[in-house]
């Protein structure tokens, strides 16, 4: 029962980008959990502290669309990115530095990953001959249309 657990967990794990996933997730709740404080430093900090929980939260939400929605990883890894490093400037060095960096690798980890393509489909034989016509794409179940 072990064993079958941990096949069904890799084989979920490979079919999304787990790791940009979780960089993003770890991003989010490192520049998130940094301003928050006591509730009297927090009052004294005031409306500063806001761009970093809420940017914190969307880096989270993006971490949690890639692993519950691989199609839509291009989009979650630009914008993943593209916070990370907004949080540079408007909250406190986006996590002094480690939650910046952490969704920068995040982004471009989700950015990059590519679906797995089955053996069978990899190795296919190709009869092509010159006087054959070229034959059109074979349709990928990406929407975005990357081909592997």
């Amino acid at each position: 029962m072990l064993l079958n657990l941990r096949r069904r967990w890799q084989r979920w794990r490979r079919s999304r980008p787990f790791w940009g996933g979780l960089f993003a997730i770890l991003a989010g709740s490192w520049i998130c959990v940094l301003p928050l404080a006591p509730l009297k430093i927090m009052l004294q900090q005031g409306v500063a502290g806001i761009p970093s929980v809420l940017m914190g939260i969307v880096m989270i939400v993006l971490g949690l669309t890639a692993w519950f929605s691989p199609p839509q990883r291009s989009l979650a890894g630009v914008l993943t990115t593209l916070i990370a490093t907004a949080a540079l400037v408007l909250s406190n060095l986006g996590g002094f530095l480690i939650g910046t960096l952490l969704g920068i690798l995040g982004g471009g980890l989700m950015f990059a990953w590519q679906p797995h393509v089955a053996r069978g489909a990899r190795s296919a034989p190709k009869a092509e001959s010159a006087a054959a016509a070229p034959s059109p794409p074979t349709p990928h179940h990406d929407p975005q249309g990357a081909q592997p």
